[in-house]
């Protein structure tokens, strides 16, 4: 208790204790029971507690369930497609999904003995929004040493929500030429791998991987989040990963909707640390994103997949006591030191909880503010590492501020690369690739920084082959996606692949020798 002036002759010199609630002890909702929660100096009951987190849940989601609105004040919830939901075991993706069944998928009337729906098959509370849902796992314990397969246990945990299908998938699946294969369609099965680090990301380091030095999915992953330089960039890169692998996984099930149980604390500490990472032109993304189907224009909106965060309005303390109330099963995430030891685990820990805490309006205002952020000027591109939009002129805005020494030797030793060695009497010609190619021209800012970024903490004396690394690359860093006609890719024993894409008729032309004449 502090004190203003002398307490013995004073009793009114002591300064008041600040309450932790304004507006008295009662609910503000009902003005009846006393408060069982204090929510940004608002006090709540619990009967009127649950079903404010759900109305905040519906009004988050309800807007962006259907492909048009129209003109109606209050249209039917009809989706254009499936639902899928990213569950990691933690507090919000276990609210989502509770909230998610009972508000949409438990709330049909009983049958009749005759097994005909009470009030008719096409009375509103018999029509389903989405047609089906389905929750994706992704195990992440192949990363990290020491950590154990937790997907029987997830498995168990959704065993009480009935026709909710459950997906489990593997983070190394994003090295997986077989996973690729079945949802995106295609028989490309080659892999890719770059030497990382090096400053330009030049395509003179870009090699096939050969048949028999392919590498395990796990291991693939494992090489390649070695090579990563920092400990930033392992967090983030996981967390592109998952993100990647349910969206693909949801384009493949021709879902609609992708929902993640973000809270608004968890967003906040996204929307501080994309900024902190370089990632402030995709700022908006990490509110809402839309992916425009395969068979779909990106400007058909009926064919899009949204990704939504309904619970982007409730705090981590209202999850928690929501689930509490509601007796919800939360198995929690494996604590990973790796993984939380970048930017996002400082910006969650050192600051976000703590400012939630003393000063609970705060955390919100971060999201509002971020939500009324707009970028200068339109995409036309992406990123090819994490599909978000690329800024153009990207690569001019970096050479104007960046000073260099070229005396230094770890810049340097950064321009050390491989050479293509093409020999004179060689049919190639100068025109047919450009070896001056660089893959940092299809990254944006924060992907490149998170390639290329030196540590603090690494000294002078490591070794040029201890930094960089040759690292497998993700299954949808295609190489005819990325690089133009005529790339330059090294083999196996140093040969030299030209990849050059031909048309039908160039096809034809070139095997027309070895096909059987057409009978008339």
């Amino acid at each position: 208790m502090s004190s203003c002036g002398n307490t013995n002759a004073d009793d009114t010199a002591l300064m008041p204790r600040r309450l932790k609630y304004d507006k008295g002890r009662y609910c503000i909702k009902c003005k009846l029971n006393f408060g069982n929660i204090v929510i940004r100096h608002a006090v709540y009951c619990r009967e009127c507690f649950t079903p404010m987190v759900t109305i905040k849940f519906r009004r988050a989601l309800e807007p962006h369930v259907n492909a048009n609105a129209g003109t109606s004040k209050r249209p039917k919830l009809k989706a254009s497609g499936s639902l899928v939901l990213g569950f990691s075991g933690g507090l919000g993706s276990s609210v989502l999904l509770d909230l998610v069944y009972k508000t949409y998928f438990s709330s049909q009337s009983p049958a009749h003995d005759n097994g005909v729906a009470r009030g008719g098959i096409n009375h509103p509370r018999n029509t389903s929004v989405w047609t089906s849902c389905a929750v994706c796992y992704v195990e992440s314990c192949s990363a990290f040493s020491g950590e154990h397969d937790r997907t029987e246990e997830m498995r168990s945990v959704l065993a009480p929500y009935v026709n909710v299908e459950f997906i489990p998938l593997r983070l190394e699946d994003a090295f997986d030429e077989l996973w690729w294969g079945q949802v995106a369609g295609t028989n490309d099965m080659s892999l890719l791998a770059l030497e990382l680090g090096k400053d330009g990301l030049t395509t003179e380091t870009l090699r096939l991987v050969p048949p028999s030095c392919v590498l395990s999915p796990a291991d693939a992953l494992r090489a390649f989040l070695a090579a990563l330089p920092t400990p930033t960039a392992i967090s983030r890169t996981i967390h592109i990963l998952i993100r990647l692998l349910l969206f693909y996984t949801a384009r493949s099930r021709d879902a609609s909707h992708l929902l993640l149980g973000t809270s608004l604390t968890t967003l906040s500490v996204s929307l501080i640390s994309c900024v902190a990472q370089g990632g402030g032109y995709s700022i908006l993304e990490e509110l809402q994103e839309e992916w425009p189907s395969p068979q779909a224009s990106h400007s058909d909106v009926i064919g899009s997949i949204r990704l939504v965060r309904p619970l982007r309005d409730i705090t981590m303390k209202e999850c928690a006591a929501f689930a509490w109330w509601n007796g919800i099963h939360v198995p929690g995430r494996p604590k990973v030191i790796r993984a939380t030891a970048g930017i996002l685990g400082l910006t969650k820990e050192d600051f976000i909880v703590g400012l939630e805490k003393d000063y609970p309006s705060t955390v919100s205002a971060i999201a509002r503010t971020c939500a009324k952020l707009e970028p200068k000027g339109t995409s036309l591109r992406e990123c090819k590492f994490c599909h978000r939009p690329l800024q153009e002129g990207l690569a001019d805005w970096k050479a104007q501020i960046s000073i260099r020494s070229y005396s230094d030797s770890m810049l340097i030793s950064d321009q050390v690369h491989k050479p293509i060695s093409v020999p004179p009497t060689s049919p190639i010609t100068s025109d047919t690739f450009a070896p001056s190619s660089s893959l940092a021209t299809y990254l944006c800012y924060s992907c490149l920084t998170t390639l290329t970024s030196r540590s603090s903490r690494r000294t002078g004396s490591t070794r040029s082959s201890e930094r960089f690394q040759d690292a497998p690359l993700p299954v949808w860093l295609k190489s005819e996606e990325i690089f133009p006609q005529g790339t330059a890719l090294m083999g196996e024993n140093d040969e030299l692949w030209i990849q050059k894409r031909q048309s039908e008729a160039a096809n034809r032309e070139s095997i027309a020798g070895f096909l059987l004449p057409s009978s008339s």
